[in-house]
């Protein structure tokens, strides 16, 4: 039985402006056929032993002709698979989606056509031009310029269209904007029309252009202004000034790699997002449940003794959830542990003790073993009983120095942290080769360790050389040391070790940055 095809409109590139039913039918496919005006973002949301196929340029190959589209999509639809075909912007406006969607119906395949937001008007928005204004144009063309000069003239009117409408969008015309601009003057519009050209809108690359008909082609020479662009003709850009909101975001221009667990990123992601700055998620850790019998007999003790513990210190999040994971497969409940006073490490991990109805105890200074020690020392007496719930890579200091104290302290390793499932990621490797990666966050040392260990996997043999020059931000100085013993150089810290902190100290390096640049 053959499966189904749905050609999805993958929006502008940042991500988030996908339809929500784009986003249900990536999670769907067997199968995603791609090219790169589509984000890499997207891909994420595959499902497990979900395949992806790149049919954009490549450096060995040309992009893949249109006709061999059509017959992939047919041929993978005859297999059974459903078949995702995410195309940038909307695929019925010149994304060829009519020549796809014609072959499946002849070969009597289902498809479904997902409309997008299309850069057309997307992109201009982003840089804070309108395009249509109640005082300036009430209607707007849009049309093709991709094409040679002979090809345009015959695809395009240009007596009809220079003055049919109140602004023109020309699509992909960066090639072409001396000869567009020579036919609309010549056909009459004013040599001092404004024009606008947008590139990568909506992504980190995002980068306007703005000049005349009289004077663009030189602008753009001059700026080597590359496409993909969108080209907007009208009085409408002059709107930009007053309404340009992206570039004044305090992480605009920022692609920022997160590499914290998947189940723990989306704070700092959406932090990221939320400031104009362009995540990218590669999650190279994840948190598993000792599988050994030794250690799961260890911690059937630990929990025996709940009774019996005087402190309970928690360090992490995960500490938390995989404790009351634990609480429950033992059958026990959190009254076993009425002797114990409850201390946290840092700001999330006592929200993680809050959600389960514990109001622990927090410390005021460094949010790391430390500090923790610290802030409890004149109530730890020897002969108390310490329960130190953890994971398997955590330090052996603290229970060191607990037990000089004269504490006697159980520890147990109730999680432990693995090099994250199906890390090969060809879309990360091209974008840190071509530096496109602004900043690399690390919140832990085991996303160091993993992150150099995924690089290797992926065959990369020298990971300090590729990431050269990329900016290296770490969460407290316990990951800055480990980053540092691994050959990187740490371009700045938190203050604090909070997610919050890194993200105030990313809006600082930006905004050094920029400041650099004027």
């Amino acid at each position: 039985m053959a499966g189904k095809v749905y050609l999805v409109g993958a929006g502008p590139g940042d991500a988030r402006l996908i339809t929500v039913k784009g986003w249900e039918c990536i999670q769907l496919g067997d199968v995603i056929v791609y090219d790169r005006l589509a984000s890499p973002r997207l891909l994420g949301l595959m499902k497990p032993g979900a395949q992806k196929i790149y049919v954009g340029k490549l450096p060995d190959r040309h992009t893949m002709k249109q006709e061999e589209i059509n017959q992939l999509l047919v041929d993978l639809a005859l297999e059974g698979k459903t078949v995702v075909r995410l195309k940038g912007g909307d695929p019925t406006i010149f994304g060829r989606v009519g020549e796809e969607a014609g072959l499946l119906r002849k070969h009597g395949i289902s498809y479904e056509i997902i409309p997008g937001i299309t850069s057309a008007i997307s992109v201009p928005a982003y840089a804070g031009i309108p395009v249509t204004h109640r005082d300036m144009a009430s209607s707007l063309s849009i049309i093709t310029g991709h094409e040679s000069p002979d090809k345009l003239d015959k695809s395009i009117h240009w007596d009809k269209v220079t003055n049919a409408t109140g602004t023109l969008i020309f699509m992909m015309g960066v090639a072409k904007i001396g000869y567009i601009s020579e036919q609309l003057i010549k056909h009459g519009k004013p040599s001092d029309t404004p024009v606008a050209l947008i590139r990568w809108g909506t992504r980190a690359e995002q980068d306007t252009l703005v000049g005349t008909l009289a004077d663009i082609e030189a602008k753009v020479k001059a700026a080597n202004f590359q496409p993909p662009a969108v080209i907007v003709v009208g009085e409408v850009v002059n709107q930009r000034e007053q309404l340009k909101w992206a570039e004044d975001m305090p992480l605009f221009g920022k692609r920022i790699l997160v590499t914290r667990a998947r189940a723990q990123a989306s704070s700092l992601v959406h932090r990221i997002e939320e400031l104009g700055g362009e995540p990218y998620e590669f999650p190279v850790i994840q948190t598993v449940a000792p599988s050994d019998e030794p250690t799961k007999q260890e911690i059937k003790e630990a929990f025996a003794r709940l009774p019996e513990y005087d402190w309970v210190f928690f360090t992490s999040v995960n500490g938390v959830e995989y404790f009351f994971t634990h609480l429950k497969e033992q059958g026990k409940d959190v009254r076993a542990l009425f002797k114990a006073r409850i201390a946290a490490v840092g700001p999330a991990t006592a929200a993680a003790l809050r959600t389960h109805g514990i109001a622990a105890e927090q410390i005021e200074g460094p949010f790391q073993a430390e500090g923790l020690l610290e802030g409890f020392e004149q109530d730890l007496q020897a002969g108390q009983n310490v329960f130190l719930p953890r994971g398997d890579l955590a330090r052996s200091w603290l229970p060191e120095k607990l037990r000089e104290m004269g504490l006697h302290v159980t520890e147990a390793d109730l999680y432990q942290t693995v090099l994250a499932a199906n890390t090969q990621d060809d879309e990360l490797l091209k974008l840190l080769e071509e530096r496109a990666i602004h900043a690399i966050t690390f919140t832990s040392s085991s996303t160091v360790t993993f992150f150099l260990e995924a690089l290797r996997q992926m065959g990369i043999h020298d990971p300090l050389s590729l990431l050269e020059g990329v900016t290296i931000a770490v969460i407290g100085p316990l990951t800055g040391e480990t980053a540092t013993q691994a050959g990187l150089t740490v371009s700045f810290m938190s203050e604090k070790a909070t997610i919050e902190s890194l993200i105030q100290s990313l809006c600082d390096w930006k905004r050094s940055s920029t400041l650099m640049t004027l």
